[in-house]
């Protein structure tokens, strides 16, 4: 099969970086201390955190995905680190141990244009679309065996599409006439065979795709995970810089800063000092006209940067 794989572009890496950063150090300042970047990928934000951070800095990485594993085994500086692991497992880390967490969600490009990896319809390859080929059930599998309202409900909830519920009696029916969905053309056809209209300039397979992508590797869950493990690990002034590229995630994200960017009270104990709060929300960002421009796949980035306050942390 003809690779198609390219090289990866990292979004927002300079704003990403310098958000991380939070001492106001001169300019020829090497930074200290440890950072973690949650999704090491193709090692562009990791690279650019090791170029800033002085001899006594640490940055510990994690991905899932083999290849970025190898990709990461190319770098040789004691100051790294990669384990491979999702970033829900940054929890297993000392608790207030980190200066910085990083965490550039979605799917690399080597991931989309490697037509073996099955997470792009634009190629023809095995549906499988895991982050991690080394465990869990692939795309395939899982269609093979899901009931027509389990489908739905993946379909419709990740990838927000109003056919979800035809589709999946499509691929279910399929299923029953004895044809089977195993590689990416194959699920892309049946989709745009079932869905009829569609957004201008949208393929009608890239919501399905989205959402069995999300589902497959647990993604949304997984991000709640790992944002709740930077409270714990963050020490008081440490930044947590989050790059999303969907409604969905951003949701999870920004909620997420606001719910601890508050006071809360007890209402069972409504003369009790209130719990403090444990974020401060520093912005939001989106890439330049000239980064989209130059990145298509930078154009629906947003980038959200909150501070760790002192509270729980000893």
């Amino acid at each position: 099969m003809q690779q198609h794989a390219g090289t990866h572009t990292t979004v927002l890496l300079s704003e990403a970086v310098d958000a991380l950063f939070q001492s106001q150090r001169a300019e020829d300042t090497p930074e200290s201390g440890t950072y973690v970047d949650g999704t090491f990928g193709r090692g562009g934000h990791s690279r650019r955190i090791l170029s800033q951070l002085g001899s006594q800095g640490r940055l510990v990485a994690f991905d899932k995905d083999p290849q970025a594993i190898a990709e990461a085994q190319t770098i040789g500086d004691a100051r790294f680190s990669i384990r491979h692991e999702g970033f829900a497992h940054m929890g297993e880390l000392p608790a207030h141990s980190v200066d910085g967490v990083l965490m550039d969600l979605g799917v690399s490009s080597p991931q989309i244009d490697t037509p073996e990896r099955g997470f792009s319809f634009r190629f023809d390859g095995p549906l499988d679309m895991r982050m991690d080929t080394t465990r869990g059930q692939s795309v395939a599998e899982w269609l093979a065996t899901a009931e027509t309202q389990q489908i739905a409900e993946v379909i419709r909830d990740y990838g927000e599409e109003r056919f979800a519920g035809q589709i999946a009696k499509a691929i279910v029916a399929r299923r029953q006439a004895g044809g089977t969905l195993s590689t990416t053309t194959e699920l892309a056809q049946l989709v745009a065979d079932t869905v009829k209209t569609r957004e201008p300039g949208q393929n009608p397979a890239t919501r399905t795709f989205q959402a069995l992508r999300i589902f497959i590797n647990a993604e949304l869950e997984e991000l709640q995970q790992a944002l709740e493990a930077s409270l714990s690990l963050l020490k008081a002034g440490g930044r947590l810089v989050v790059i999303s590229f969907h409604s969905l995630e951003d949701r999870i994200v920004k909620q997420f800063i606001a719910k601890h960017a508050k006071e809360v009270y007890d209402r069972r104990a409504p003369f009790a000092a209130p719990q403090a709060m444990k974020l401060v929300a520093l912005g939001r960002i989106k890439p330049t006209e000239a980064e989209v421009a130059a990145n298509p796949r930078a154009r629906s980035a947003i980038m959200r940067v909150a501070l760790r306050t002192a509270e729980g942390v000893a």
